[in-house]
């Protein structure tokens, strides 16, 4: 697929675009149903504060319907509402002053094995306790599939930086893990 090319979406999605750029108030009210758990969830993982990641959710959806009549179908609805629900969500993640970065030279902590026991709410946790820089490089990457350059674009950070950051972030989390498993 080529960006000149529109992504053929459903014939349903297309009429429920139409409608909303109508200002059809239940068809915006729709679209939000459909697409505000997994956009929760993207912001959340990013914030890792529920009520950080429901204003970012609403933010996030006022400039969906603000900047509709943009959409030019190059990709899925979801994937276009997704990409603003990211930058959403790093702008208030900037704005929160959260941008931390982990202090490598204060915590020299080996590397340790991986257990094959491993539970998705202990994983979730390892993660949500991970320093703010981290956790946005890491939940970017590895769970919502940004390449490097874009998550360096997102972040306005260089490519390297990027890569760097998911290196420690996954270093710390193998070291939350193993503290879980070892307590």
């Amino acid at each position: 697929m080529t960006l000149s090319t529109p992504f053929l979406s459903l014939p349903d999605e297309q009429q429920l675009l139409a409608d909303c750029l109508a200002q059809n108030r239940a068809a915006q009210h729709q679209l939000y149903q459909r697409y505000k758990t997994a956009m929760f969830s993207c912001a959340l993982r990013i914030l890792n504060d529920r009520a950080l990641a429901q204003d970012a959710l609403q933010d996030a959806f006022l400039a969906v319907f603000q900047q509709l009549a943009a959409f030019r179908q190059h990709s899925t609805l979801g994937a276009w509402i997704k990409r603003i629900v990211v930058q959403t969500a790093l702008h208030t993640l900037r704005r929160e002053q959260r941008m931390e970065v982990y202090d490598q030279e204060r915590h020299p902590e080996p590397l340790v094995p991986w257990r094959d026991n491993l539970t998705g709410e202990a994983l979730a946790q390892a993660i949500a306790e991970l320093p703010a820089g981290y956790r946005a490089v890491f939940c970017l990457v590895e769970v919502e599939g940004y390449l490097h350059r874009e998550v360096a674009e997102l972040l306005g950070i260089s490519e390297g930086t990027s890569k760097s950051q998911l290196h420690q972030a996954k270093r710390l989390l193998q070291l939350k893990l193993a503290s879980l498993y070892h307590a």
